[in-house]
């Protein structure tokens, strides 16, 4: 399982519920612990992860710790123009910074759900989406002040829907159990030009051509799970276990993409130039220039950890690892 949704996890397991949030420890050397995810603006670069870690860099190379009112792990954040942002994360928590990542203000903590928070996004700025483990999906209308829990019954199984539909009829704790966990776990959610995609546990693949208002789960391509999923020439890019990733093909086919590495895919990301990233386990960097090549190149960073994702900045190109933020020279 990928890391950071197995750290998420087992932290579940051990948290104790805290009635409060409590703000993260301002660290002398904020950047070297697990980064979950990372982002960038016009003029910053932002990434989240352990303990509630916030940190932002104007250059990529010189970085401040923002002020998080969290001391939970992070997994995920968003933004939607240089100032508004979004992150998300364990206990359920929805964080929201007006001012471009160096304050943060909590929108949501609910550490009885006892449910990860694990993607973010925004359609605009009031309009967005937060999922996460065992079906977990929330939406807002108001940027954030509110959000309302959703259960995507047409992403089951026809046997699960058939089911819950027995429980709800005739056990209705039952059905509040069930329903609470039947659902995979949501790991990824992106907007891209054809549509809103989730990519998730034990293969989920599901589009929404509505902006999430109505959801159908596609055909099974893979039975493990997918932690990231992106549009790369005017194609649909899922990444996942063990190297296994796969584009939809011009035939309204999924094509698996060849590699010669089975490290576990964590975090897409595309360049300026038309390029692709993937980004992995065991410090394994997958590179692709044509989706129509069929071939992920790759390399290997000497330290072994785990890149949870990355992006384009300035030139460089800034990792999210399990040991830190990581910078390297852009090819």
């Amino acid at each position: 399982m990928k890391y950071v949704l197995w750290a998420t996890l087992i932290m579940s397991l051990q948290a104790v519920a805290q009635v409060e949030p409590q703000p993260a420890y301002q660290a002398e050397q904020a950047t070297q612990t697990l980064f979950t995810d990372i982002t960038a603006t016009d003029d910053k670069v932002i990434a989240v992860g352990q303990h509630g870690t916030i940190v932002f860099s104007q250059d990529g190379q010189q970085w401040q710790q923002a002020n998080s009112p969290v001391d939970i792990l992070l997994t995920a954040v968003y933004f939607i123009d240089n100032e508004n942002g979004w992150a998300c994360g364990h206990d359920a928590t929805i964080l929201n910074s007006q001012d471009g990542g160096q304050n943060w203000q909590v929108q949501q903590f609910n550490p009885e759900i006892d449910k990860p928070c694990l993607d973010i996004t925004f359609f605009d700025a009031e309009h967005g989406v937060a999922v996460g483990a065992y079906g977990m999906y929330l939406q807002t209308k108001d940027g954030g002040k509110t959000w309302e829990k959703r259960f995507l019954d047409s992403l089951l199984f026809e046997e699960d829907r058939e089911y819950l539909l027995d429980l709800k009829e005739n056990d209705a704790e039952g059905f509040a159990i069930e329903s609470a966990s039947i659902l995979p776990h949501f790991n990824r959610i992106v907007s891209t030009s054809k549509g809103l995609y989730i990519a998730g546990e034990m293969g989920l693949i599901a589009h929404s051509a509505d902006n999430g208002e109505t959801w159908q789960r596609d055909e099974e391509i893979y039975p493990g799970s997918f932690f990231d999923i992106a549009e790369f020439q005017d194609r649909i890019l899922v990444a996942g276990l063990r190297g296994n990733a796969f584009v939809y093909g011009d035939e309204s086919d999924w094509l698996q993409l060849d590699t010669d590495q089975e490290a576990t895919m964590n975090g897409i990301m595309t360049t300026k130039n038309n390029g692709l990233y993937i980004f992995g386990n065991s410090a394994v960097i997958y590179h692709l220039e044509d989706v129509n090549s069929l071939e992920l190149q790759s390399e290997q960073l000497s330290d072994g950890k785990a890149i949870l994702n990355g992006v384009e900045f300035k030139g460089q190109l800034i990792l999210a690892t399990e040991a830190g933020i990581k910078s390297k020279e852009f090819n």
